[in-house]
């Protein structure tokens, strides 16, 4: 595969690159060119794996106004490096050979594995409306990690909503609602060096005030915009979001003459009546899509300008789980195959993307049987996770050979699809088949790590205890 460290061209009706082949911006200020980004925007949500560049771009074919990256660790694209892919016309951010340790880089020749790609960027489709997401829990951290990206996305956003125990565990994610200061640092840092929009994801607090105060203080520290989501750390995602709250939240937040950055809510938006509703409620200025998106990502497809014409003033009822606008999902999962041939896509994240589709197992239970999942094919999880290949699962789903163009066809073993975005979580089928399992399997080798620290620990306290009473000097542990 060639690869240059910049493009050579783009399309004569996208908006221009600058010299050194990134984005130019316009003279607006950067809050200008935030709430024109999020203002009355229907938005795919940043999510751990889903949010790679074959569902970015199938969800803005389909009408979607701004996507986010999945969270990418600050750490993570630091150390890559910037190409150009002029096969699959992307910018890819790859990780560079000599991060990786002397045994893994032999292990990669021997094996003969091609450098992660951490992001990959479609810019004749993502461009204006592209957030990354980052995890961060230093300022130190994302300062460089942003400006290494600032140039090929509109936006920084950072999560401080991510309940996970690998984002709290860093001091990421949901650890920052418990850290004022630090979130607030994080946001003027990225605000006093970067030239796009900062924004931030969280979710709500233990009451309204508390979450208004802390919003607040984000917009006081310089963040352009903040989306908030309808549950707190600890609520299960089979229990529905508490909209009622975040209503309330969202009215006193716009009710208050500090607040005059866009707010985006999130949470529990299964159909267009939802999000049309939700904001007339709120006030809000935008929507974000997660799950909803993955069960059915024509969600995004907009009325006809003639139906809006006829917007009753009242509750929205025309578009629900049934609405005229939506795709089957058979078909929607054949255009997101398609997607996935023309950038790549990594097995491992197709399937999990399918996997998801195919699967209600996080949806509150009062609506999951508003959702069917049934396939004329006959497809189901089991199938698809027995695919051991992108044609593999464009075979069971039966895409036609018309919709996957043969340059991506015949590069199913070419340098090109070896070069695919890297899965960045570790992906076991046993995830949908056999969970329980792998719950079990992941908590044993979690209570033998911590069973050999304490073992560690132990015998460093006793070899310094010894060293004191024999009068040895201390020695530094590490």
């Amino acid at each position: 595969m060639s690869a240059c460290l910049e493009p050579t061209s783009i399309n004569s009706n996208e908006t221009p690159l600058n010299g050194n082949g990134r984005h130019s911006h316009s003279e607006l200020t950067i809050q200008e060119r935030a709430n024109k980004l999020f203002q009355d925007a229907e938005i795919l949500a940043p999510m751990v794996r889903a949010s790679s560049t074959q569902l970015r771009s199938l969800a803005l074919s389909y009408g979607c106004d701004l996507v986010y990256s999945e969270e990418i660790v600050d750490r993570s694209i630091i150390t890559t490096e910037r190409v150009y892919n002029e096969e699959l016309q992307t910018i890819d951010y790859r990780k560079k050979m000599e991060s990786f340790s002397a045994k893994q880089q032999r292990r990669m020749k021997a094996k003969n594995e091609p450098v992660p790609t951490i992001l990959r960027i479609a810019p004749s489709i993502e461009r204006n409306k592209l957030i990354y997401q980052m995890g961060t829990g230093e300022a130190s951290l994302a300062l460089p990690s942003a400006l290494m990206v600032q140039n090929d996305v509109d936006g920084i956003d950072i999560n401080m909503g991510c309940p996970k125990k690998f984002s709290v565990s860093g001091g990421m994610g949901a650890a920052l609602l418990q850290d004022l200061p630090r979130a607030c640092n994080i946001i003027s840092t990225l605000r006093k060096n970067l030239h796009v929009p900062v924004s931030c994801k969280i979710r709500l607090i233990k009451d309204t005030k508390t979450t208004v105060d802390f919003v607040t203080a984000l917009v006081k520290a310089g963040a352009n915009a903040v989306a908030i989501h309808g549950r707190e750390v600890g609520d299960e995602s089979q229990m529905p979001a508490k909209l009622d709250r975040l209503v309330d939240v969202v009215q006193t937040l716009k009710s208050s003459s500090a607040i005059d950055v866009p707010i985006i809510i999130n949470g529990d938006l299964y159909t267009r009546n939802d999000m049309v509703n939700i904001r007339k409620r709120s006030g809000a200025d935008a929507v974000m899509l997660a799950r909803p998106a993955l069960y059915n990502t024509s969600i995004f497809i907009k009325p006809p300008v003639s139906d809006l014409e006829g917007t009753p003033l009242g509750e929205e009822t025309r578009y629900g789980y049934d609405s005229k606008l939506l795709l089957s999902k058979t078909q929607v999962i054949q255009d997101y195959l398609t997607h996935s041939h023309t950038y790549s896509g990594h097995i491992a994240n197709v399937k999990y993307v399918v996997c998801e589709m195919l699967s209600n197992r996080r949806t509150p239970s009062i609506l999951s049987q508003k959702m069917p999942q049934s396939y004329p094919g006959g497809q189901t999880i089991g199938k698809v996770c027995n695919c051991r290949s992108v044609v593999d699962m464009c075979k069971l789903w039966d895409v036609s050979k018309s919709s996957i163009s043969k340059k991506a066809t015949r590069s199913e073993d070419s340098s090109k699809f070896k070069a695919s975005a890297v899965d960045l979580h570790r992906y076991d089928d046993r995830y949908f088949l056999n969970p329980e399992e792998l719950q079990r399997e992941r908590e044993g080798k979690a209570e033998i790590a911590k069973t050999n620290e304490e073992k560690n620990v132990a015998t460093r306290d006793n070899v310094v205890d010894g060293m004191m009473k024999t009068g040895a000097k201390k020695p530094r542990l590490h």
